[in-house]
């Protein structure tokens, strides 16, 4: 069975469904349909979203799974954001280090091994 594609191969405007069949019945609807945002989705965002479901919104898991960054899952997770409709507001700044290695710095600092201005230029990236 082939997917209901939601952009119009043309132009990329969005398509209407206008026939809804029965096969079991035969029954035929004729009239103007509205087509779900995730129709609308190419196959990249649909794949993307549902690995974000899979792995329940967490970007970390998702580095692992699809062997992609933080700051590119991001970007992509904003994409798919835009295609569905959403505004997507200022963007907040990557994360550059891990949250392991955040708390291991935070330990650190809480421990007094390392001062203030040590672990803000490691929670920086630097």
């Amino acid at each position: 069975m082939r997917h209901i594609i939601g952009a119009c191969p043309v132009c990329g405007d969005a398509l209407s469904v206008t026939r809804l069949h029965c096969r079991s019945c035969d029954t035929a609807i004729e009239g103007r349909f509205e087509i779900g945002v995730f129709d609308r989705l190419s196959a990249e965002h649909l794949a993307f979203a549902e690995a974000f479901i899979r792995c329940e919104g967490k970007l970390n898991r998702m580095e692992k799974e699809m062997g992609l960054s933080y700051p590119t899952l991001r970007t992509r997770l904003n994409d798919l954001r835009r295609a569905m409709g959403f505004e997507v507001g200022q963007e907040e700044p990557a994360t550059l280090v891990s949250d392991e290695e955040r708390r291991r710095i935070l330990d650190d600092i809480a421990s007094g091994r390392i001062k203030s201005e040590e672990a803000v230029r490691l929670l920086q990236g630097g």
